[in-house]
């Protein structure tokens, strides 16, 4: 059974592998050709050689026929020889190469045979050697293809050696035993060279397709470095390579390019009202808006976050330039995103910066950016053109910057603090700590530009870190009943580092904590969830919370139900117009109801008039803090006004009685 497969293996061919159909049939269109070139020359110098020996017909008519068709089928491969087949008619090419091959093979046999009876011995014998070599040469330019191999072979040698065989005589016969072991042994090499063949091009087949995978791997790796996976736009390395290649061909060509960085205004709002799956797909659609109003040849990525940068070239370079382009923008963003979850309105502050002589990629990102930061702060929502004022601002930023972050904090932070009085007790329960920085440099440096700055730059936690020190230091010089605030910023509650080292300076203090830390709600909208744990943790240390600017943020009421708080911080805003304005009047009357209620204490920030003081206490109010009461002292005045106070109390206590 196994030699009866072996045989239906060899001819099963042309096989199913279109690999190999296709490698055989590129091999046979080169050989073929030589093949039937060395036949049609032998079949020639055999008929010359009888020709006036044997009939005209078989030397002249048959060969005529046989070479005509040999060349015919050396024609019909040379025109196709540039061709590409598929691998089905590269298969059919095959098997006609197969039945053509016998059939030729047979004709070129019966015709030698027939020629063998003229001529004398040596004639006899060229027909011999004419079989046989050219037997031999045919299979050697068949070797791709081992079925029309061994159909040639076959057709040749069977006949061959039964008619020379049945001649009788021993030279003809010990050739026909001779032609037979050769052709055997050819077959036999012949199929190993075509079973290598055949591994030869299913390993190559195999590493095309690994070459392929690895190729296809590549593009797939490229796309995910480059190309942002939620908006299919491209990310923040395509942007920075794309606006270091095309900043260098404007500067080469004497020509300016802009650059846009665009931030959605609280878009953390979105995430936390509807959930991170509707602010995905608030992304991707403001993408696709984006992607829709830019020109063609402007480049449109998505830095991270809800930040996203255009680099433009088309942009004019004046008045009328920049607010048309921050419009089209505007316009695209102004519609609302209709949503499974909801409605979702946005908006966008953008900065814009045109490229000047000598800028690097870096210093042009850091205008837009810049830019940015100027709108969120000043215009929000709205658009801000880097200039000449804002570059100066920039350089005088980025000097501040740098003197910060090198700054031996410990020694150039110092504290103010504010006090906080009690009306319904008379005296001063506490002080708010102010952080101030004094820069052997730049001198003294206003609160309103580094605590922003420090924010920004993520140095804001070795700042509060400093003032931390200082105010459990001063604490521990005064009376026990004062409790000292102390500000917390987002970065400071949105990191566990942050919190773990605020947890080993309190705890490193020799008194228990009075502490009490302020929160904004700002800081609290960036992740209510790890607020909340920061928060707990601060409330094991003994400290309480309160929740500053109260009334200015997002989602005020949800804020004081989901944290744990002991005090809210009215701001000042509402204060200022408790005298004049009756909607303030009644906010204020409400907030001190919800905090009666809630069982927490309420603070008023920014009192500066003995008619403020009265209208807040007519509504309910007791703590209050602002100029009235004090403005922010040194540690060493804290002593002087503690006594000052109590002084005046024993006085009044006197005169009462």
């Amino acid at each position: 059974m196994s030699v009866l497969r072996r045989i239906t293996g060899i001819f099963s061919e042309p096989p199913n592998a279109d690999e190999l159909a296709l490698a055989q049939w590129s091999a046979l269109s080169r050989q073929v050709p030589l093949m039937y070139a060395m036949l049609v020359s032998n079949s020639l110098i055999l008929a010359w050689t009888h020709y006036g020996v044997a009939p005209v017909e078989l030397t002249l008519y048959v060969p005529a026929v046989l070479v005509a068709l040999s060349i015919l089928r050396t024609t019909l491969w040379w025109i196709k020889r540039h061709r590409l087949p598929t691998a089905d008619q590269a298969r059919a090419n095959l098997r006609s190469m197969i039945w053509v091959g016998a059939a030729l093979a047979l004709g070129f046999t019966a015709w030698s045979f027939a020629l063998f009876p003229f001529g004398d011995a040596y004639l006899k014998s060229q027909i011999a050697f004419y079989m046989g070599i050219t037997t031999i040469g045919c299979m050697f330019c068949l070797m791709h293809v081992r079925t029309a191999a061994l159909a040639v072979g076959m057709c040749v040698l069977v006949p061959f050696t039964a008619f020379f065989v049945a001649s009788g005589q021993d030279t003809l016969i010990a050739i026909a035993i001779n032609m037979a072991l050769a052709v055997a042994a050819l077959l036999i090499i012949l199929l190993g060279n075509n079973r290598d063949f055949a591994d030869l091009v299913a390993s190559r087949g195999e590493m095309a397709q690994r070459q392929a995978e690895t190729q296809r791997l590549l593009e797939e790796n490229h796309r995910l470095a480059n190309i942002d996976s939620l908006t299919g736009i491209p990310n923040r390395r395509s942007f920075e390579r794309e606006l270091v290649a095309r900043l260098e061909a404007a500067q080469a060509q004497g020509q300016s390019i802009t650059v846009a960085r665009i931030d959605i205004d609280n878009f953390r709002s979105v995430n936390e009202v509807y959930g991170q799956i509707t602010g995905d797909l608030v992304l991707a659609e403001l993408a696709r808006r984006l992607a829709v109003v830019k020109r063609g040849s402007s480049f449109l990525a998505r830095l991270d976050g809800d930040n996203f940068a255009l680099i433009m070239s088309e942009v004019r370079y004046d008045k009328t330039g920049y607010p048309r382009c921050a419009q089209v923008i505007t316009d695209a963003l102004r519609p609302s995103f209709d949503l499974p979850l909801g409605v979702v309105r946005i908006t966008a502050s953008m900065g814009m910066a045109a490229s000047r002589p000598g800028d690097t990629a870096e210093s042009l990102f850091d205008h837009a950016d810049y830019a940015t930061w100027i709108a969120k702060r000043d215009t929000r929502g709205g658009c801000i053109e880097f200039d000449d004022s804002h570059l100066k601002d920039l350089r005088k930023t980025r000097h501040m910057e740098h003197l910060l972050h090198t700054a031996d904090l410990d020694e150039e932070i110092y504290i103010l603090l504010q006090p906080q009085f009690d009306v319904s007790l008379g005296e001063t329960t506490g002080f708010e700590v102010l952080a101030r920085w004094r820069s052997p440099i730049l001198g003294e440096v206003s609160p309103v530009d580094f605590i922003p700055m420090a924010e920004r730059t993520g140095q804001v936690n070795r700042v509060t870190q400093a003032v931390l020190r200082k105010a459990i230091a001063v604490g521990a010089q005064l009376p026990r009943s004062i409790r000292l605030s102390v500000n917390l910023s987002a970065n400071d509650i949105g990191s566990t580092s942050a919190i773990e080292k605020i947890v080993a300076i309190v705890g490193a203090s020799p008194t228990p904590t009075r502490i009490d830390f302020e929160i904004t709600e700002t800081a609290v909208m960036r992740d209510l969830k790890q607020a909340n744990q920061s928060l707990l943790v601060l409330l094991g240390l003994g400290a309480r919370i309160a929740l500053d600017d109260f009334g200015t943020g997002h989602s005020s009421l949800t804020h004081v139900q989901k944290l744990p708080l002991h005090r809210i911080k009215i701001d000042r805003s509402f204060v200022a117009e408790v005298n004049n304005d009756p909607a303030s009047r009644a906010i204020v009357k409400t907030m001190i109801d919800l905090c009666r209620n809630l069982g927490i204490s309420c603070v008023f920030e920014g009192i500066e008039t003995e008619e403020q003081l009265r209208a807040l206490v007519a509504l309910g109010g007791s703590v209050m803090q602002g100029y009235l009461f004090g403005r922010p002292m040194t540690a060493d005045q804290v002593a002087d006004y503690l006594k000052r106070e109590r002084g005046l109390k024993r006085l009044e206590g006197r005169a009462a009685s």
